[in-house]
């Protein structure tokens, strides 16, 4: 027997994630990085600081390249950041992107 499929799945299709971010993740340039990660992978979205001292938004793209960010997401963050806890919700399969680029809320 040999094992198919391709090395990469081109065709896995796009998806649309919501995301939270615990810790100590605003006043260390978290949305900033958060941005410029997402541009370097090419994903389009948001990204905004809450009122209980956490960051929320939406990423969406090419469902291995979401997953790639919410690694990111989960243990890297910027360098001065100390992520306790990252949540991921609302993940589901999109026909298109439904934002031109990757932007910081206020």
């Amino acid at each position: 027997g040999g094992a198919g499929g391709g090395a990469m799945a081109e065709d896995e299709g796009l998806v649309s994630v919501d995301y939270e971010v615990s810790g100590k993740v605003q006043g260390v340039f978290f949305r900033k990085y958060t941005q410029g990660e997402a541009k370097r992978l090419g994903l389009v979205g948001w990204v905004q600081n809450t009122s209980h001292g956490t960051v929320q938004g939406q990423i969406q793209g090419p469902a291995a390249r979401v997953r790639e960010l919410q690694e990111w997401l989960k243990k890297i963050g910027s360098p001065q950041s100390r992520i306790s806890r990252a949540e991921f919700s609302n993940e589901k399969k999109i026909k298109a992107l439904e934002h031109k680029e990757f932007q910081i809320l206020k």
